[in-house]
């Protein structure tokens, strides 16, 4: 992908290849495909038939943090993205850089994330007993075709995203809007739900699915007028994504029992489509989830070019690494809890509401916090493979800024 531009976007610059509806498709994009397609399975284990309040409670944490991202975005315009708000905020230090590289860690973990759920629904395509070797190749694929389509830049990126984001839009709100109309209250009773508890950790583990909306920040550089814009995109999308996720969620646990859903887990959202419409809707939401993840793909691989390419020139340290979506949904959490917290530092200059970013960065540490005690009843070695991850990225970072003395350059 070409070398983004400079942070600093003014009016001599030339104009943007990205417009309103390419943005908010990128938005879209970097969310629908893992809290839908990716994760239904570990949020209805959690949730049970309450899985649409935990959508709907993901998504008030997402909706306050939005508010944030829109404020420094609208303030600081840049391709850096979260990367260019932390070190605005924080300055040149380690803090700063060791949370760029946790961020990476993040992307490194969607990707993985939406690949292996691209590569389980083309596999239904081929054979209902798949081989590992199959899983990975299909895995594979949709990523080495979607980095050479980023290579041809931000116009040919926006229209291929804008094209297969209104693909599984229109699946997914035909599925919704028929399948609505077949649900059965009974599955829906109050009477029915979890503890709370677990309905909050439901919360906690699809945040994965919300966190795509940061990725049009850094889409800033592209756009024709990102102090207007990047706003707009970013309340549309993330309000357009809250209200798909709870019309699918209420269809999928309207129409499956919680065994049911147990059962078919890693594709739940296909098997919801056989009570009302048969095969058919079994191949239709198939479809739909490998358009859907390779979106996601395609997104978070354009945020994250971008991510590299600002590490890359102003002297932080990439490294791979591979996670689960459990420690995904932390990362990201995490990193908006920063982003939050730096933003108190520069309220004068964004003109924020001090209270909704305070409120933005209670929550968002409140996941965290019980995404944390989720993941150490269900997987505790996960929970070491986080302070792993945190305290390799900082001191990867320190060592880093030793060894070659090089510093975060910030762009007026």
């Amino acid at each position: 992908m070409p070398p983004a531009k400079p942070s600093n976007v003014s009016s001599a610059a030339p104009a943007g290849h990205i417009g309103l509806i390419a943005a908010v498709s990128i938005g879209i994009g970097g969310m629908v495909g893992a809290g839908i397609f990716s994760i239904l399975g570990i949020v209805a284990h959690a949730a049970g038939n309450a899985m649409w309040l935990a959508f709907a409670i993901g998504g008030v944490v997402a909706l306050l943090s939005t508010y944030s991202y829109a404020k420094l975005g609208a303030t600081f315009p840049s391709a850096g993205g979260a990367v260019h708000f932390l070190v605005k905020s924080f300055g040149d230090s380690v803090l700063a850089g060791g949370l760029n590289l946790f961020m990476w860690a993040g992307y490194i973990i969607s990707l993985a994330l939406y690949a292996t759920a691209f590569g389980g629904y083309a596999a239904t395509f081929v054979t209902t007993t798949p081989s590992p070797l199959l899983l990975k190749s299909l895995a594979v694929v949709p990523v080495v075709v979607l980095t050479l389509v980023n290579a041809f830049g931000a116009t040919f990126m926006g229209r291929w995203e804008t094209l297969i984001v209104a693909v599984k839009v229109a699946i997914l709100v035909l599925f919704a809007a028929v399948g609505l109309c077949f649900i059965r209250p009974g599955y829906l009773s109050p009477e029915l739900w979890p503890e709370t508890k677990s309905v909050l950790f439901g919360a906690g583990v699809l945040f994965i699915g919300y966190e795509g909306f940061g990725l049009i920040t850094n889409a800033a550089a592209d756009m024709r007028d990102p102090r207007k814009m990047l706003p707009r995109a970013l309340y549309i999308s993330v309000i357009l994504v809250i209200a798909l996720y709870l019309a699918v969620a209420l269809t999928v646990t309207g129409n499956l029992s919680d065994y049911e859903i147990e059962q078919s887990k890693d594709y739940a959202l296909a098997e919801a489509a056989k009570p009302f419409l048969g095969q058919f809707g079994f191949r239709l939401i198939a479809i739909a989830a490998l358009f859907s993840t390779a979106s996601a793909i395609n997104a978070t691989l354009f945020g994250s070019a971008n991510v590299c390419y600002m590490i890359a020139r102003d002297g932080e340290l990439i490294f791979d690494l591979s996670g689960i979506a459990m420690m995904g949904s932390a990362a990201f959490l995490l990193i908006y809890a920063a982003v939050n917290a730096g933003h108190l530092k520069v309220l004068n200059q964004t003109g924020a509401s001090a209270i909704i970013v305070w409120l933005s960065l209670l929550t968002c540490l409140a996941m965290f916090a019980i995404l944390c005690l989720y993941t150490y009843q269900e997987q505790p070695r996960a929970i070491a493979a986080l302070i792993l991850i945190a305290a390799a990225s900082f001191a990867a970072e320190w060592v880093y800024r030793r060894w070659t003395r090089r510093r975060i350059t910030e762009r007026a």
